[in-house]
């Protein structure tokens, strides 16, 4: 068998899951959108059920796959519904909606609601890509807060750069988002992942952990403080000696300068590793630090295994405990998002 493993520790999804709750200090959604980041929206959602105060997901079909498999906890639709009837299903599923277009608020003070709804609130403080603007926010809260239809309003926005070390764009969301709210009533809910740990004035009363639940500090300084939930690693399953000044891989583009041992290993871009992530990304061959040589093609990649005995049979990390995804991430030229979702064909082993 192919021996691409993609392992889930699921022990330590639960271990960031409190530490963040910690660091936030009040309730807090585990984010499982997008099959939670490529980790497994069922299996995570299950593993903190007993824990967790709510999960997000993007949209219904991925709240009611989380329903069907018996999560009971609040699930809160970060998009909203995409058509007037998908309230039906929000009704019918015991779902939490975020409201942030007026298309959406008109059609859902018009649904025949069997249970008044819990409505977040979003305003556009800055980020402009969703939500109303700070000058109609009020009007919008206070259409929804007269409304028999409606239980509960939680006031919400997102941050454009939290992650990034000028302050000064997330400074002048959180003053926007306090200004429009003034007077408002309900519950707030500021804080991503990195304005939770970056920015302590955003922890309000919810939080929203996303990356940062699965290991991956979206901001340098707390690093270590979070255990990677995922681990991808293969193996070297054969290896050859080329002289100097001989090329390998797809388009020569690199070339070795000395007598080298290259590793080959099972894992490509059709698994989901970036194509992208050049000659010295770095891999671990049997927890010792080394690196990709040539491009990665589509089923297989090589690695540089001068400097060790390492070789046939053993275990390489792509990312994981050793190697950071933030490093094959920047290597690539894109963010671990990217990476950690795009895993795929990997067999995937839950740890618990």
């Amino acid at each position: 068998m192919r021996p691409l493993i993609c392992e889930i520790r699921l022990n330590y999804l639960r271990e960031n899951y409190l530490t963040l709750k910690k660091i936030h200090g009040n309730k807090l959604l585990a984010v499982v959108k997008a099959n939670a980041y490529g980790h497994g929206a069922v299996r995570c959602a299950q593993a903190l059920h007993d824990i967790a105060d709510g999960f997000a997901v993007a949209c219904l079909e991925e709240a009611i796959e989380l329903r069907e498999n018996q999560i009971t906890k609040p699930i809160l639709l970060l998009e909203g519904v995409f058509e007037a009837q998908e309230y039906d299903l929000v009704d019918k599923w015991d779902l939490w909606t975020v409201v942030h277009h007026q298309a959406q608020l008109e059609q859902l003070l018009a649904h025949d609601w069997q249970k008044p709804a819990t409505v977040w609130l979003k305003m556009d403080s800055g980020m402009h890509r969703a939500g109303f603007f700070p000058h109609n926010f009020a009007a919008a809260h206070t259409a929804l807060s007269q409304s028999n239809k409606v239980a509960k309003i939680v006031k919400m926005t997102h941050f454009a750069c939290a992650d990034e070390t000028e302050r000064g764009m997330t400074d002048m969301q959180v003053e926007t988002f306090d200004l429009a709210c003034d007077g408002l009533t309900g519950e707030s809910s500021l804080a991503n992942s990195a304005a939770m740990l970056r920015y302590p004035e955003t922890r309000r009363d919810w939080g929203r952990a996303g990356l940062a639940l699965y290991g991956i500090a979206p901001v340098s300084e707390h690093s270590g403080s979070l255990k990677p939930v995922m681990r991808l690693s293969s193996q070297v399953f054969a290896e050859r000696v080329l002289q100097p000044h001989e090329p390998i891989g797809y388009g020569a583009t690199f070339y070795t300068k000395r007598s080298t041992r290259v590793g080959l290993v099972a894992c490509g871009y059709a698994d989901g590793y970036p194509r992208r992530a050049s000659s010295d990304t770095p891999v671990a061959v049997k927890g010792l630090r080394t690196k990709i040589i040539g491009r990665v093609s589509m089923d297989m990649l090589t690695v540089d295994l001068n400097d060790s005995h390492e070789g046939v049979g053993d275990v390489v990390e792509l990312f994981g405990d050793v190697i950071s995804v933030n490093e094959v991430a920047a290597a690539a030229g894109t963010i671990a998002y990217e990476v950690v979702c795009n895993v795929k064909r990997a067999k995937k082993v839950y740890i618990s």
